[in-house]
Formats: structure tokens, sequence, C-alpha cells
């Protein structure tokens, strides 16, 4: 056999996405050469690694067993380069941070000049709702989480970035001349939600408990980028973070409906349990944070 260890993680990484194309795209690599070098890797195997059925890929068993080989070859490799690192006195090792959905258009501007100072540092991102956050805290298999809602079951450390604010947005072509008041929308236009155990969710459903009133019709969708897409093409109205539809509503695409008791207000913040042992790509970054916020979010969220 001949396989190179290009071809390992990029077999790992189809294997954790079940996808080409998003494989792709945390690769940073086109589909084409995605497809080459699974096509290449398989090549050298008598039995399937994968199946495609209905365009979708599926991991054969045989490919499972291969991917868990796989992942102890490219663990081992990255330990060689980070006692490598190391030795040579530069910073190296991993860092795992789990982020609620609308986190995403945060976290790459506090991470950016971290790595690129570090490159040595290996990142694991997850962006998920905040259910899945949560419980990624509760079992401390993250360095650090992202939230604007902090757990009360928890003991955490936090350091706090920004203002979150959610508006009430609907499309451009929706009128809105004669609201006043959130008992003025018109009872057969459709609230848009997001899924259960986010927390977007949650504050919406608090907002519009408090405000006393019924929705007729609700839309549920498992992404922010979905939501905002469904507000767009006027399918309906939602309370959104500002952080996610900025350049829409620059553009025009959305606007922001003024309501009695909006925008919602919550921070962000970076939190991880107390009492943890931090590793050094972890603490370094803790420091990074702390000396560069203010002029982050000057930068890039004034």
């Amino acid at each position: 056999m001949n396989f190179t260890l290009n071809q390992l993680r990029i077999f790992l990484k189809i294997v954790e996405t079940r996808s080409i194309t998003k494989a792709s795209q945390e690769l940073a690599l086109s589909q084409p050469a995605v497809s080459i070098q699974l096509k290449n890797f398989q090549e050298q195997f008598d039995v399937p690694l994968t199946q495609l059925i209905n365009r979708r890929i599926y991991i054969t068993a045989f490919g499972q067993e291969i991917a868990a080989l796989a992942e102890k070859i490219v663990n081992e490799v990255n330990e060689i380069n980070y006692k490598t690192a190391l030795y040579n006195g530069q910073l190296a090792g991993k860092l795992s941070i789990s982020v609620v959905s609308t986190g995403k258009y945060v976290i790459p501007y506090f991470l950016t000049d971290f790595l690129k100072l570090n490159p040595n540092i290996d990142l694991k991102l997850d962006v998920s709702n905040k259910a899945q956050v949560i419980s990624d805290l509760t079992e401390n298999s993250v360095d650090f989480s992202l939230v604007s809602a902090l757990p009360k079951h928890l003991n955490l450390e936090k350091i706090t970035l920004m203002k979150n604010e959610l508006y009430l947005v609907c499309s451009s072509n929706f009128d809105v001349s004669e609201i006043q008041s959130i008992k003025d929308l018109p009872k057969n236009i459709p609230f848009i939600y997001r899924e259960i155990g986010s927390a977007t969710r949650y504050a919406m459903e608090k907002y519009i408990d408090q405000q006393g009133i019924s929705i007729h019709k609700k839309l549920e969708l498992t992404s922010n980028e979905a939501v905002k897409q469904a507000v767009i093409a006027n399918m309906g109205l939602s309370i959104m973070p500002i952080i996610g539809i900025r350049q829409e509503l620059q553009s025009k695409q959305l606007k922001i409906i003024p309501m009695e008791g909006l925008p919602l207000q919550t921070n962000w913040h970076i939190v991880w349990n107390r009492g943890s042992r931090l590793t050094p790509s972890a603490k370094a970054f803790i420091e990074h944070v702390e000396k560069n916020k203010h002029s982050i979010i000057e930068t890039f969220f004034s």
C-alpha cells in the first residue's frame, strides 16, 4: 500500500461530514480534488470504504474500521509535530471550541491572528445549537464554548466579549407603515423559529409570551442561515441576532421592524469550566483574547 497522510486526513473528514462538498469546504479544497483523493485511497483496498446511495455517501463497516486506524495514525503524526514544535520553543497542540450557531459570525475574528501567530496549533471548531454546546461543557469535552446565555447549573469562568442584540426583522418587501406594536402584525403572517434547543428560539418565545400574543402559524428551521433566507423570501418574520444579518440590512434585503421591548440584549461570552486544567494552547488563547478583544471589537463590530 502507498497511501499518503493527506489521503488519510481527507478520508477522515469525509467520514466525519458524510459529504464530499462539506469535506472540501472544511479542508479548503475543491470538490474534484477531494473526490480524486478518495478514489486514489479507495483503489488501495479490495473492499469498498464508502457507498453512494441516492447521491448520499455512506461509510461501510470496513470503512469505519479503516477510519479508526487512520485517526490513530494522524493523531500520532500530530503528536510528533507538536513535540518537535515544543522542542523548538514554539507553542503547539490542540484547541477545541464549541460555538452556538450564531457565534460563527463572532468567533473567527478572535481566532484569526492567534492561529497565524501559532501555526502549530490545530483548531477544532464545532458549530451547533445551545443544547449541544451546553452538553459539551457539561462533559468537559472542549476547551471553551462561545455562548450568549450562561447556563446557571454550571460553575464557569468567562470572558465577556460584546453585546448580542436581537431584533424583529422582515423582508424589504414587507409593509410596516401601519405597525405600531407587535399586536398590529397581521394574524396570518408566519413567525419563523429556530429548532428546540436554540438560544435564539428561547429568547424569541420568551419575548412573545411576555407580550401576551398568540402566534397562529409557525415555521421551524434548523439554522440561522435558513431562517435568514426564508425571511428574505418573505415567508414570514423572525427575531434574529443582528450580528448575523448586517450585510443583508446594508443591502436592504432585510429591514428591522421597530418594536417596544426590542432589541433583546445579552452578551457573548467565552466560557470554560472553573477549575479545569487548561492546556498551554488554551491558556495562550485566553491571554490573546484578553489582550486584543477591545481592538478586535472596535475593528470588526463597531
